[in-house]
């Protein structure tokens, strides 16, 4: 099976993940080397961030094998385990947690911060994809098939939310939204869930966001009436992306990671990649991400299991919305939301998660092709069989 597996895998998918990994580290280096001056008490070397992201590169290689040589089907048995180890790791923060930046969604490791929000989205696309494939023959039953999921997928949407962290909240209910959407639902439930949905949405913004996130609105919308403060740093993004012009400074050579944009190595990125490196640089990692999204729904739309689909179309939207977002907030599409570039950006658990999911995607893709090779050999033999 091992064997027929690695001849099957879509190494595509590893290529340019790579790629993205890699460039990721020298931007990290760059962007970062002037912040780990300036952002700790004790001033670390220019290579801090760089070392860091690097362990958490090497840190990823075993769920990287997992997710390559396990297959997709056996994520059915894990998805209960997972529920209850994310939870857990949730409710633990209220009492354990880390605050940074203003959110409580860290475990502090010595050096290293864990952010359990981060496996939550996997786990999440799991259970939804494992839920909605066992239940395709009822999935009419919107009190049986539909509405027991979205009360688990709202129950973790909250414990995030009031960490708080609405960024990664909001993906969460983008990623379920597009899952539940692919999952066959009737026209009706489809437009009562979203109803229900731009209901929530309302009251959560105006019952239960804090002055703070509110005035990240204005920051995203009209950063020019809040230079002073909240609008800064989107300002001084758009100061970044606009200097860098075609082909940039060059590499090592933004001003604005120099105390201008607040850790440059994180949200930020991408705008010390258009400073650096211009506008190529940012349609570089745009391409690669667009890829991987690409592909992953070409593999959901090629696979006849559900599960695999499902598992597929909930890892590409994530990668997808998670891109948005953080591209969203650099260029003051969205609000600033602390979400991090998939593959580029600061950030271990992130990384790890975001590797983990596109080797699951490899995995599924392989399958495909291994079905669709034999569906092609068994049809040359019909054939064969025919003529004789």
């Amino acid at each position: 099976m091992l064997k027929k597996l690695l001849h099957h895998y879509d190494y595509s998918f590893l290529v340019v993940m790579v790629l993205l990994v890699g460039f990721g580290l020298i931007m990290i280096y760059s962007a970062g080397s002037v912040w780990a001056g300036l952002f700790f008490e004790q001033p670390q070397p220019p290579s801090y961030f760089f070392l860091h992201q690097l362990m958490w590169v090497v840190a990823a290689m075993p769920a990287a094998l997992v997710g390559l040589l396990l297959p997709y089907q056996a994520y059915r048995k894990l998805v209960k385990p997972l529920i209850i180890v994310s939870l857990f790791l949730l409710l633990m923060l209220f009492g354990l947690g880390n605050t940074v930046n203003n959110a409580q969604s860290w475990f502090h490791l010595g050096s290293f911060n864990i952010q359990p929000a981060e496996l939550v989205k996997i786990t999440v696309i799991l259970y939804l994809a494992s839920t909605f494939s066992n239940k395709q023959n009822a999935i009419a039953d919107f009190k049986t098939s539909v509405l027991p999921p979205l009360i688990v997928v709202m129950i973790f949407f909250t414990l995030i939310a009031v960490q708080p962290d609405f960024g990664t909240a909001m993906i969460l209910i983008s990623i379920s939204t597009i899952m539940v959407l692919c999952a066959g639902l009737r026209t009706k439930h489809l437009l009562f869930l979203g109803g229900f949905a731009l209901l929530f949405v309302m009251i959560f913004y105006n019952k239960f966001l804090s002055s703070n996130q509110l005035g990240r609105f204005t920051a995203a919308y009209d950063p020019f009436s809040v230079a002073d403060s909240t609008g800064r740093q989107l300002i001084n993004s758009y100061i970044a992306i606009a200097s860098g012009g075609l082909t940039g400074r060059g590499l090592g050579q933004s001003i604005e990671k120099t105390g201008f944009l607040p850790e440059p190595q994180t949200d930020f990125i991408i705008s010390v990649i258009g400073e650096e490196l211009g506008l190529l640089g940012i349609l570089f990692v745009i391409l690669c991400l667009a890829y991987l999204v690409l592909r992953g729904f070409v593999t959901a739309i090629r696979c006849k299991d559900v599960f695999g689909s499902l598992l597929a179309i909930g890892i590409s939207s994530m990668l997808a919305i998670q891109t948005f977002v953080n591209l969203g907030a650099a260029t003051g599409l969205l609000p600033i939301t602390g979400v991090t570039l998939p593959f580029v950006s600061y950030g271990g658990s992130s990384l790890i998660m975001m590797i983990f999911s596109v080797c699951v995607l490899m995995n599924i893709s392989a399958f495909v092709n291994m079905k669709r090779s034999n569906s092609k050999i068994e049809g040359k033999r019909e054939i064969v069989k025919a003529k004789d």
